[in-house]
């Protein structure tokens, strides 16, 4: 029997159930498909390509090992698959479930419609703690928990080879410039892994928040994760193998660290599960009722301030700079920069989305989606919250040295008045000449976007907000801990109407 492997956001040979359920058979053929149409979505990038060509060549490298190799194609899933099917005739594909972007789905939909057509099986089995067709969330996290829990899958000594030619990777998506992109492939992702659970890792609770802290006391693991250089389950399991490894449990220290980011890992898998469990999320509101809340066609001109940060408010416009050059944002700052494009500025998010997923190395659909959405305020389920980019330009860089770094324009502007460049006496040298005017009075439009945002919540259908309740949100206990599979409280009449779900707005994904 002749298998296909197809690799897709699953780029390893370890802890991989795909490989070891094909490598069962006498034939292998390994395949990737670099697909033109995909990489010229507004939701993709170069920064991204170029870490998928790393990731690839290390794959390349690790089946090489195994006397294998890997086969790149370029062209429509389905044509390709269509000609190795001539070429090898393989009856048996099998690869890793995939929680994608409405393209992807599309694609799956495609493809398993032709392997119908040709009499031939296809297997896909989970990588993830995501669960297909799950039904509603009660007793969701005990089923992902148990997926995290299982043993890791060794992988194999050795594959049939494989002979097939392959196609030369080109550059399939306009250029991107990212000077300080992390680099793609496994052996980059161990050394990350390692080095975040015996050294950086130890501030990582409290440095989190800091754009520039965070940028070392984070795992940075998030691109080798959504391309699956390595596991949840690797990266869950090592983590609670230092947890019995310490002896440091106080919440300031390693306990505290490494507690919060077992959390953080599930609540990765809880923002992809809205994805897999409602597709359409990626280009509606998750709540019905805040359609047409904000105007779909964008102020293109505020748009293109706060992409290119040139809005006049220092802190945004840092880490929009900042996230430009390296592709990554720590996700208090994602949170605020999402914040202000739809509060401040009124942008839905639909327009701000697509450029921010281009922006992020790590872009996850399920992640990414979810988190617009209710940073944004249209989940119906989660209590708005409007970040004030002075407020946080104070909190997160009190030295000012992150917000310096990126807006060097600034130099002669005293710390004081930095993150307020117009309220200084001097500023008449800066605003309007090396840096712009603020496009908005902060306070104002916070003003006018509460006013918008609470009346709406005041009016809409509870019926609706419940039905995102029951599909998409946590479960917690009596306490208010985020436990994730407990059945909600029958309502009592104090407790009849729905609370918002602040839970999720708390966690640093």
């Amino acid at each position: 029997m002749t298998t296909l492997l197809w690799f897709k956001r699953d780029l390893r040979i370890h802890d991989h159930p795909a490989l070891a359920l094909a490598a069962r058979d006498e034939t292998l053929v390994p395949l990737y498909i670099a697909e033109p149409d995909y990489w010229a979505l507004p939701d993709t990038s170069a920064r991204q390509f170029a870490f998928l060509q790393d990731s690839l060549t290390d794959l390349q490298t690790a089946l090489r090992g195994l006397n294998s190799d890997l086969v790149i194609r370029i062209g429509d899933a389905v044509q390709v698959l269509e000609d190795v099917r001539q070429e090898v005739h393989f009856d048996h594909l099998v690869s890793h479930e995939e929680t994608g972007n409405a393209w992807t789905f599309a694609r799956d939909k495609r493809v398993g419609a032709w392997a119908r057509g040709q009499g031939i099986r296809w297997t896909e089995l989970p990588q993830s703690g995501v669960v297909r067709r799950l039904q509603g969330r009660d007793g969701w996290a005990g089923q992902r928990n148990a997926f995290v829990s299982r043993a890791q899958i060794e992988a194999p000594k050795a594959l049939p080879p494989c002979t097939l030619p392959s196609d030369p990777v080109p550059t399939l998506c306009a250029p991107d410039p990212c000077p300080d992109r992390q680099t793609g492939g496994r052996a980059h992702a161990l050394s990350l892994l390692g080095g975040f659970l015996t050294e950086r890792g130890l501030t990582y609770r409290n440095a989190m928040s800091s754009p520039l802290e965070g940028a070392t006391a984070c795992s940075r693991l998030s691109p080798h994760l959504a391309l699956g250089a390595v596991t949840i389950r690797e990266v869950a399991q090592a983590t609670a193998a230092r947890q019995r490894e310490i002896k440091d449990g106080t919440r300031d220290g390693w306990g505290g660290s490494l507690k919060s980011f077992q959390s953080r890992l599930a609540w990765r898998d809880h923002f992809m599960q809205k994805l897999e469990d409602e597709p359409a999320l990626e280009h509606r509101c998750l709540h019905r009722a805040y359609e047409g809340m904000r105007p779909l066609e964008p102020d293109h001109s505020r748009l293109h301030a706060w992409e290119t940060g040139e809005t006049g408010l220092p802190f945004l416009d840092a880490c929009m700079r900042s996230l430009r050059a390296t592709g990554w944002l720590n996700f208090r700052m994602r949170a605020m920069v999402v914040s202000v494009a739809s509060y401040h500025l009124w942008l839905d998010w639909r327009s701000t989305g697509p450029h921010l997923a281009r922006m992020f190395t790590d872009y996850e659909p399920g992640i990414h989606w979810s988190q617009m959405q209710m940073q944004s305020g249209t989940t119906g389920i989660n209590t708005p919250r409007i970040y004030n980019p002075v407020k946080q330009g104070a909190d997160q860089d009190p030295t000012a040295a992150f917000t310096r770094k990126w807006l060097p324009e600034l130099a002669e502007v005293p710390d004081r008045h930095l993150q307020t460049p117009w309220t200084w006496d001097g500023a008449g040298r800066v605003l309007g000449k090396t840096y712009p005017e603020p496009i908005i009075d902060v306070a104002e439009a916070a003003r006018q976007a509460r006013d918008s945002i609470f009346f709406m919540r005041r009016s809409v259908d509870r019926t609706e907000t419940r039905r995102v309740i029951h599909k998409h949100a946590s479960r917690k206990d009596s306490a208010g801990h985020f436990v994730n599979d407990r059945a909600p409280r029958k309502p009592t009449p104090k407790t009849r109407r729905a609370k918002p779900d602040d839970a999720q707005l708390k966690l640093d994904l």
